[in-house]
């Protein structure tokens, strides 16, 4: 028979119902799950790449500090603006392409401080 301590110690109080294993801090309160916003200087750096893709070009922006949900919400709008695929990964949007100077136009009319990165 297992102990409660080999399971992860308490899993349920009354006073304030059900805890999580990792962090011991009710469900409501817990911050395990939750990722912390990148940290940055408030400026969004556009450059292009080709290093990896086989030499295809791809804009990447780089020094977002939004949460996921807006980020992949502006990643949407910057990919529409230019009429191209793309993704969000680890907090860098990737628009497929060189659209470099489309994607500055776009995020300094929605209000972001811009700067172009590299060559």
């Amino acid at each position: 028979m297992k102990s409660r301590a080999s399971s992860g110690g308490l899993v349920y109080s009354t006073e304030s119902g059900r805890m999580c294993p990792d962090c011991r801090q009710p469900v409501a309160s817990c911050r395990c799950g939750q990722i912390a916003l990148p940290k940055g200087d408030g400026v969004l750096r556009v450059s292009r790449e080709t290093k990896g893709r086989g030499g295809k070009a791809v804009t990447v922006v780089k020094g977002a500090a939004l949460d996921a949900a807006s980020l992949l919400a502006l990643g949407k709008q910057l990919r529409t603006a230019c009429g191209s695929g793309g993704t969000v990964k680890d907090g860098v949007i990737e628009v497929q392409g060189d659209h470099v100077e489309r994607v500055i136009e776009t995020l300094k009319a929605h209000g972001h401080t811009v700067k172009r990165a590299g060559g």
